[in-house]
């Protein structure tokens, strides 16, 4: 089946109140774990490429290749997302590439500057068929601190000029959640997000999916979340399946070594998969 852009798959998801899960990947082990579980599941899939990622499959185009090879193993409607890229430049590539959405994230900078930068984006996106994501609010990095200072958060208003002046399929916001793993209990502003679905129409976007609370992020997506990021728990899932068979002595070809840690990264996707679909309408 043909690589597909995010954005049908994304407000049908809002519409249902549920959300699609959007995994990192870096190997056709982990497209196919996700492929495996969101097949299980008749769900379509979001494989996401950031950075580290990108060098990892040596670019872009090897990531759309293999995204390819996972949609066509399982028959099924994949998005391959370009996730978080910091520049214009970044987008361009990706979209060279064949990548079917990107996300260009300004939302380091003032507003008139992300909606300068994020239009540019929309109009090169547009050019390819593409869908494209972008932020505004402030979130956490990958060390896990989050402020709770609402100040960060996305502002409901803002979120919708925003919108309006931009034209992007889906918006990223600023909730409490935070990239990576945390370090303390995270506190997630289900009352902000309402506020911002009253303003907003487009699917929302939450980032920091990896150990969120499973009922906050249900709510969530009761609430307009219809894309979810998994990053960190998908890659420690892989991780773990690893160091389990390798500590159990010398064994090792492909299958004894490596199946372990896809399939435990599949069961991980499934049992996100399910929690995003578990309150749909």
């Amino acid at each position: 089946m043909p690589l597909v852009t995010m954005k049908d798959m994304l407000t049908e998801a809002r519409k249902g109140k549920y959300a699609i899960g959007a995994f990192e990947f870096w190997s056709y082990d982990s497209a196919y774990a996700v492929a495996k579980a969101a097949k299980s599941l008749n769900v379509p899939a979001i494989l996401q490429v950031g950075p580290f990622e990108k060098d990892y499959m040596d670019g872009y185009k090897n990531a759309v290749k293999i995204a390819q090879m996972a949609a066509n193993t399982f028959d099924l409607p994949i998005a391959v997302h370009l996730d978080h890229s910091p520049d214009y430049e970044q987008v361009q590539e990706a979209l060279d590439a064949g990548f079917t959405s990107v996300m260009i994230d300004a939302s380091a900078y003032e507003y008139d500057k992300n909606v300068e930068i994020t239009c540019k984006c929309v109009e090169a996106a547009r050019r390819y068929g593409a869908s494209i994501e972008a932020e505004i609010g402030k979130l956490a990095g990958n060390e896990g601190n989050v402020n709770n200072e609402e100040d960060d958060q996305t502002d409901p208003d803002m979120a919708a000029k925003f919108v309006k002046d931009t034209g992007v399929d889906c918006l990223a916001v600023a909730i409490g959640t935070a990239h990576g793993f945390y370090t303390k209990p995270p506190v997630i502003n289900i009352k902000r997000l309402e506020e911002i679905a009253a303003k907003v129409e487009i699917p929302l976007v939450l980032h920091g999916g990896s150990g969120t609370p499973e009922d906050k992020v249900a709510d969530a997506c009761e609430r307009g979340i219809a894309k979810v990021n998994i990053c960190t728990e998908f890659i420690a899932a892989f991780g773990q399946g690893f160091k389990g068979q390798d500590a159990q002595g010398f064994k090792y070809n492909v299958n004894t070594l490596f199946r372990e840690g896809r399939e435990a990264g599949s069961a991980l996707a499934k049992h996100k998969m399910e929690l995003l679909l578990s309150r749909r309408a």
